[in-house]
């Protein structure tokens, strides 16, 4: 759970950002467990922009090869110190601190013909343009089958753990899927000396054949492409969320992106500065599916800028509880514009997640059968965003079973406002 700058910022987010939303995480997030802020792609290349990336960016890189953060973006970075003095200021606040990385080795590296640290080899000897990034002109990959050549990650891990770094998104990892830069860069992390978590992207078209893989070398991955602040890339998470959340757990978890919420695209890579564009309730939605599913929450906006309904939205205890503690969640129903979750808690109370994905209100009641309760409920029946009970119907008379609830069963009766969700814990 934290703060990654991409959706706000772009390429081009600056130290003083990142140290602003660090510090309102701080204060106003990290009670509620979010702990994590992420710098994201492109901290190296002084002549980052707005929408897109740079042809034969002059990126800041040492004699090996090896990227270092902007001194003009990052005045802390100067005289080679890269990112320690960042790294010591977050964990100063209590907090982990994240970076972005690219597959491969940099192109300007392999121009320059790099010496790589620690061997007799040279960037050129170990390069694999043929496997290079098809929408990021800085990289090309690395030919694992010449002997020595993962020597380059090992350097490179070893100086992102001299900095302090905690967590890193590897990117261009999934699509094609990358096995032996996954094995080599996580064999790194592993002989780097500092415990890293390691998230992986993007996820286009990822299989679940590859589950056991992942689980095997990284802490997250993402299954969709960049999700940003519309209902269609909300929507179209449902699906793969009902794929990938009942294998969420201590060995991996499935990533649904980012969340486009509060002030974004600020100088992003999509749109002009504004406001998400998803409606609260859509919003609302977002999060109780990202919740249920268990998926890393990395939200995108500017969190000093963030309007307060968005802030609240990340500091719902009950919420984040489910988030962190639930187990089998999973999608038990889906017939539009209707689709329900379910989830178990960790003390014995049970979740059940209500979504509208249509245009209208949407009045149901729910079958306690349909969603893996009793038929008859005696314990309290809460909806989580708003605070308020919902009193639980006993159903006895056969003209109720046209409502879709079995005589016998005990009725759920929920209004959920259209591409809006309900989340009820049932104690």
């Amino acid at each position: 759970m934290g703060w990654n700058s991409w959706d706000s910022f772009g390429t081009t987010v600056t130290e003083a950002e990142v140290l602003a939303n660090a510090e309102f995480l701080a204060e106003h997030l990290a009670p509620y467990g979010w702990d994590t802020v992420v710098i994201d792609i492109d901290w190296s290349d002084p002549s980052a922009r707005s929408h897109g990336y740079n042809e034969d960016a002059p990126l800041v890189m040492d004699e090996n090869g090896r990227l270092l953060p902007d001194p003009a973006r990052f005045p802390s970075a100067a005289d080679g110190a890269g990112f320690a003095p960042l790294a010591a200021r977050i964990h100063a606040l209590g907090l982990r601190l994240g970076i972005h990385v690219m597959r491969g080795i940099p192109r300007r590296a392999v121009a320059e013909n790099s010496p790589v640290l620690g061997t007799d080899l040279h960037a050129a000897d170990i390069a694999e343009p043929s496997n290079s990034c098809e929408w990021n002109p800085h990289m090309v990959g690395i030919d694992h089958s010449v002997p020595g050549a993962g020597a380059y990650y090992d350097s490179v891990l070893a100086l992102y753990a001299s900095w302090g770094v905690d967590f890193l998104k590897v990117d261009d990892m999934l699509w094609p899927y990358q096995a032996a830069e996954i094995e080599a860069f996580a064999g790194a992390i592993d002989r780097c000396g500092r415990p890293m978590q390691l998230s992986l992207s993007p996820g286009r078209d990822l299989s679940l054949t590859r589950l056991n893989h992942l689980r095997e070398h990284a802490t997250m991955w993402r299954i969709c492409d960049d999700l940003w602040d519309r209902w269609e890339d909300v929507e179209a998470n449902f699906a793969r969320f009902a794929r990938w959340a009942p294998h969420a757990g201590p060995d991996g978890w499935p990533d649904g992106d980012m969340l486009p919420l509060g002030r974004i695209g600020i100088r992003a890579e999509r749109g002009e500065p504004r406001d998400s564009l998803l409606t609260l309730d859509e919003q609302t939605t977002l999060m109780t599916l990202w919740a249920i599913a268990r998926s890393p929450l990395m939200v995108g906006g500017d969190l000093p800028s963030s309007d307060p309904a968005t802030i609240a939205l990340l500091q719902n205890p009950d919420v984040l509880a489910l988030h962190a503690t639930a187990r089998a969640s999973r999608e038990v129903f889906r017939e539009d514009p209707l689709i329900l979750w379910t989830a178990e808690g960790q003390d014995g109370e049970r979740y059940v997640a209500a979504f509208n994905v249509g245009a209208d209100v949407l009045e149901v009641a729910l079958d306690s059968q349909n969603v893996g309760l009793p038929a008859r409920l005696d314990g309290e029946v809460r909806e989580l965003w708003s605070g308020e009970l919902v009193r639980p119907r006993e159903v006895t008379v056969q003209s109720d079973a046209a409502r879709g609830v079995a005589p016998g069963s005990t009725a759920l009766d929920v209004r959920i406002p259209p591409h809006g969700a309900v989340l009820l814990r049932v104690s």
